[in-house]
């Protein structure tokens, strides 16, 4: 999956430089082009960030009222 997200960055980035050498470095359609690449760049850290859930905690959801998955109040 991490590839995948590399070689999307890239194309974004590749069609970015298309775009501004064609429409100019100063084109309102070059800095759109670039804001999109800021913005898979943005989603791919974010996505990074966002922790795995533990095997148990998987089952945990899938299973709410085992035993070894409820909570007590103290």
């Amino acid at each position: 999956m991490n590839n995948d997200i590399n070689e999307i960055i890239e194309k974004e980035r590749e069609e970015a430089r298309n775009v501004c050498d064609t429409q100019g470095g100063t084109s309102p359609e070059c800095a759109a082009a670039w804001d999109a690449v800021e913005e898979v760049q943005a989603a791919a850290a974010h996505k990074k960030q966002k922790p795995q859930k533990s095997s148990f905690e998987v089952y945990c959801d899938n299973n709410p009222e085992a035993a070894e998955c409820r909570l007590y109040d103290d």
